[in-house]
């Protein structure tokens, strides 16, 4: 059964943190540094994960993103290269922790889960479905 509104089935949602909030806030500071966003359009999507119940709500504002700290080239921070702040792999590190953070990689459509590695608070994208 699915929420109000069309969303995902109620038992799959994950209910959005204060951290978690201050987390993809974050994020979007850095994408404005970054130059891409403009001032409204920051506060447009600042506005968008303060207004978020739910992580999937919130990832909303940052589904057409690149990954923040990767640079704008293509192919850049792809392939599981954890050089830079972020990157991409097919399965998480042991030691890695999950977070609730999800969001749907633009180029390939996949839905990706965000982990950290807890020994440089680095950020992964490994596919939602790896572990299955």
């Amino acid at each position: 059964m699915s929420e109000p509104g069309g969303g995902a089935p109620a038992g799959r949602r994950s209910l959005l943190g204060d951290a978690d909030r201050e987390r993809l806030i974050a994020l979007l500071r850095e994408h404005y540094a970054a130059g891409r966003l403009d001032l409204d359009g920051l506060r447009h999507r600042v506005g968008v994960v303060l207004a978020a119940t739910y992580a999937e709500e919130a990832a909303v504002a940052l589904a057409d993103l690149p990954p923040a700290g990767v640079p704008d080239t293509a192919g850049a921070g792809r392939g599981g290269d954890s050089r830079g702040r972020h990157a991409q792999t097919r399965k998480p590190e042991p030691g890695w922790v999950p977070t609730a953070e999800r969001f749907r990689d633009p180029s390939s459509g996949v839905i990706m889960r965000v982990w950290i590695d807890p020994s440089d608070e680095s950020r992964h994208y490994v596919p939602d479905d790896a572990l299955l």
